[in-house]
């Protein structure tokens, strides 16, 4: 049985800490932000027991019981539905990865009394200041500079390890020119000796759970509103298991967004929205390649955020799935020239599109094989870009992306040039704030 034991505010230390107990082991889970009295408002107590909620499945995952004890923390009937979808729809890739059936989780403890109607999100007072979540790559740079004419005050936020940075968030953070709100994130260190314990492992919708501290931190920082870098592709499942879908981006789905601004809004918390979430990465690309100033900064590898600082690397590593998809979907927009210095900044080496050896992975992010467990676009977005970037001028002697085109254009299911016009439109739905349209 995994049990939710307690989580404890420390205004003076800016500490909030959270216990959880399973299968006869205890861990702790630590987040720092700002010390000062807000910590002790009853906005930041909500906020905090947010953060305990979710930053629980880290801890579930040890040993995936099919029992959550809520220990004394009392659910409403609406918010331990969402717990559950959390459970079962983020941890999709860990079961599967794990062939784990986790469809009969139960969730047991008190309940709370439904709230007699919406709370809403507290008012702004006339000014918006907005808290944008920031990783350093194409989708939050987009979104901070789309946010930026509408807001009053834009803060960047970001987390990490106490006392880490990451090079690439803090270079392209530094070009923005904007304030940096910071927490420190620290997991119980038993999670980092997963094999040697015996321990599940796997995937966790950890955008869910920085999510849930960023409106920490805005409640904090006195900010009206959480605004996320969420595209349209993320809602996009990764693959389907006996008829159900598995998204690694599950967190970043509009079906996550949804469910969290309902919880919050129950709460009285800030508001929480994406600025990209009716965008495809096709747009967010072609917006990005007019950011000229974040071209040499910016980096999407996701080996650039290895734990390990001796595993970290400080430059595109320019093989990997995250860095064949960013080279594919800015080759439409980008030269050559301009997408090589990328790739070989700061020690690194020749563009994807460029290696050979690399057509395979650029074939499975075009539909040949199962789509890879990273954030990476939807299979259209991928063929559009591929289409578009083979018909540069610049690219004609590119003999991978010609042959890649080659390929795609033959299929039936090619993307026609009004269904690519169509990917540059907002497609969907989005819940961005009246304030900030």
């Amino acid at each position: 049985m995994f049990r939710y034991e307690s989580f404890a505010i420390d205004p003076d230390s800016g500490l909030l800490t959270c216990n959880y107990f399973v299968d006869g082991r205890s861990f702790t889970e630590k987040v720092s932000l700002a010390p000062g009295p807000s910590w002790n408002s009853s906005a930041a107590k909500a906020a905090a027991r947010w953060v305990f909620l979710l930053a629980g499945v880290s801890y579930y995952k040890t040993a995936a019981p099919p029992v959550i004890d809520l220990g004394d923390h009392a659910l409403t009937d609406a918010e331990r539905d969402f717990l559950r979808m959390f459970y079962l729809e983020g941890l999709g890739e860990f079961a599967y990865r794990n062939n784990l059936d986790l469809s009969g989780l139960r969730i047991v403890g008190p309940r709370a009394g439904a709230a007699e109607g919406p709370a809403g999100q507290p008012a702004a007072n006339g000014t918006r200041r907005a808290l944008v979540p920031f990783g350093g790559g194409i989708d939050s740079i987009v979104s901070v500079e789309m946010i930026r004419p509408k807001a009053d005050d834009v803060a960047l936020f970001v987390v990490a390890r106490p006392g880490d940075q990451f090079d690439a968030i803090e270079k392209p953070a530094a070009v923005t020119g904007l304030p940096v709100v910071r927490a420190g994130r620290e997991i119980d260190p038993q999670l980092l000796r997963s094999a040697e314990l015996g321990f599940l492992n796997g995937h966790v919708p950890v955008t869910g759970i920085i999510s849930a501290i960023a409106v920490l931190a805005a409640v904090l920082d006195g900010r009206d509103t959480v605004v996320m870098s969420n595209e349209w592709s993320a809602s996009v499942p990764t693959l389907e298991r006996d008829g159900e879908p598995v998204n690694h981006q599950w967190s970043k789905s509009i079906v996550f967004e949804s469910a969290f601004r309902d919880v919050l809004r129950q709460a009285g918390l800030p508001d929480y929205f994406s600025a990209l979430r009716d965008r495809t990465e096709l747009w967010i690309a072609e917006e990005f390649a007019k950011l000229t100033q974040y071209h040499s900064t910016f980096r999407s590898c996701n080996r650039a955020f290895h734990i390990d600082t001796k595993r970290r690397m400080d430059h595109w590593c320019g093989e990997c799935d995250k860095c064949c998809f960013i080279d594919l979907i800015l080759a439409p927009y980008m030269s050559p020239g301009a997408l090589a210095a990328v790739f070989a900044a700061d020690g690194g080496g020749p563009e994807p599109l460029t290696r050979a050896d690399l057509a395979p992975k650029f074939r499975t992010l075009l539909g040949s094989g199962t789509k890879p467990f990273e954030c990476v676009g939807e299979v259209n977005e991928c063929r559009a870009a591929v289409l578009l970037a083979a018909s540069r001028p610049d690219r004609a002697d590119s003999s991978l992306l010609q042959e890649l085109a080659a390929d795609v254009g033959g299929r039936p299911d090619a993307p026609s040039p009004a269904e690519i016009d169509e990917m540059k439109q907002p497609v969907g739905e989005n819940f961005i704030a009246e304030a900030y349209t």
